[in-house]
């Protein structure tokens, strides 16, 4: 898969996991499904994406303990939405170990550049950092 792939991937995983925060009765293939319906994809970027939200919604209890423990002075709920999806894709990522840390800290700043605030990068980057450096 190519990291133009991945970057589409983990932008459409994102997208979809926001939209489960608002609809808690989806799985994630119906979500995708959404998620297809109203953006043509291509399947390769489509295939990851499942795999991506997947994991992020079966390992969520520990990717939350994670994120909660590394944000000190933010609670998860009061982190976004978008914010708060982006740091678990980027955790279930370095959890895999199927991407270098590296590559997926520096995905996720990229990806809240788009998405996020402007402040959201930095956020995104000194959480995921001090978690790469202790996974």
């Amino acid at each position: 898969m190519t990291p133009s792939h991945r970057r589409l991937s983990r932008e459409i995983a994102l997208q979809v996991l926001y939209q489960m925060e608002f609809d808690t009765s989806l799985t994630a293939r119906q979500g995708l499904r959404l998620f297809e319906d109203h953006f043509s994809q291509d399947t390769q970027s489509l295939e990851y994406s499942e795999r991506l939200i997947s994991g992020v919604k079966e390992k969520s209890s520990q990717i939350d303990e994670i994120i909660q423990k590394y944000s000190t002075n933010w609670k998860l709920h009061r982190i976004s939405h978008i914010d708060r999806n982006i740091l678990r894709v980027a955790i279930y990522e370095m959890l895999q170990q199927e991407v270098p840390p590296k590559a997926s800290i520096n995905e996720a700043i990229e990806i809240s550049k788009k998405f996020s605030s402007v402040d959201s990068s930095a956020f995104i980057n000194g959480i995921l950092d001090q978690i790469s450096k202790n996974i």
